[in-house]
């Protein structure tokens, strides 16, 4: 399948999927979130895939919601606020949720600003590789009088703290790579020559690691947030029963007592 707003290409176990509209910042439209939520779910579906690389084409990540669209304009007669919710549901938060809970490791290249929505995506990769150039800024509050969404409102506060955070959707100030990296919001910030030769390596690496595995790791961290420690403890003991019953446990296992580097299949 071809997409208008986004490119999908696949290399060596890695998808690359790119944010495709540079004249708009790589706003997010109705049809580029669409586009992410189908190429999502063909990347869940194929097992020759096994690590996602995300990044954008142009000097941007990604802008945010595209605020020309109807959905997100009173035109009169039309309950703007139920509008706007219904289209949250229906496409956003589906987006984000297919994202997160994607068994296959996510590493976001950003190569420029991440605002809004497209901090939002950003974060909820897995990794986060910034160019030093690039920031994050939620723009919901302070420029728009909305609240943060896309997972925002969760997401930031688990991963800066909850001081930073409401700093952040107060005041909309702008957070550069490398603060961002001190925060620990993102995973490093790097030369902007550099972003894309760091994060292919780094998806490169993933891809060829145990995905079976990390998809549980994934799932278990996403659980985390919400569990006690007993349940947690629980999980733990469930996700292990599942994970050692993979070729690749046994292969992790009998290349660490040979001494030499794992072989992993991916399942």
């Amino acid at each position: 399948m071809s997409y208008e707003t986004i490119t999908l290409d696949q290399a060596d176990g890695v998808a690359l999927l790119t944010l495709n509209r540079p004249d708009k910042m790589n706003a997010l439209s109705h049809g580029m979130v669409n586009e992410l939520s189908d190429a999502i779910k063909r990347i869940a579906r194929d097992d020759g895939i096994r690590a996602v690389l995300l990044t954008g084409n142009g000097r941007g990540f990604c802008a945010g919601a595209d605020l020309a669209e109807g959905m997100m304009r009173n035109d009169g007669g039309t309950d703007l606020g139920k509008q706007v919710a219904d289209g949250m549901e229906r496409l956003h938060n589906r987006l984000v949720r297919a994202l997160a809970k994607l068994e296959k490791p996510v590493v976001a290249a950003v190569n420029g600003a991440a605002a809004g929505g497209g901090m939002s995506l950003a974060l909820t990769a897995d990794i986060v590789i910034a160019a030093r150039s690039a920031y994050f800024v939620l723009v919901f509050g302070p420029n728009l009088g909305i609240v943060p969404d896309m997972g925002a409102s969760w997401l930031t506060p688990r991963l800066v703290g909850d001081a930073r955070a409401r700093g952040m959707a107060l005041t909309g100030e702008r957070i550069l790579a490398e603060k961002a990296a001190d925060w620990g919001m993102i995973w490093k910030a790097v030369d902007d020559e550099a972003l894309l030769d760091e994060a292919r390596t780094l998806a490169a690496k993933l891809a060829g690691g145990p995905t079976r595995g990390f998809g549980l790791i994934k799932r278990a961290l996403l659980a985390s947030g919400q569990n006690s420690l007993d349940a947690q403890l629980d999980l733990e003991r469930d996700m292990q029963n599942i994970a050692a019953r993979t070729h690749d446990f046994s292969e992790g296992v009998a290349a660490f007592v040979g001494k030499r580097p794992p072989a992993f299949k991916g399942h």
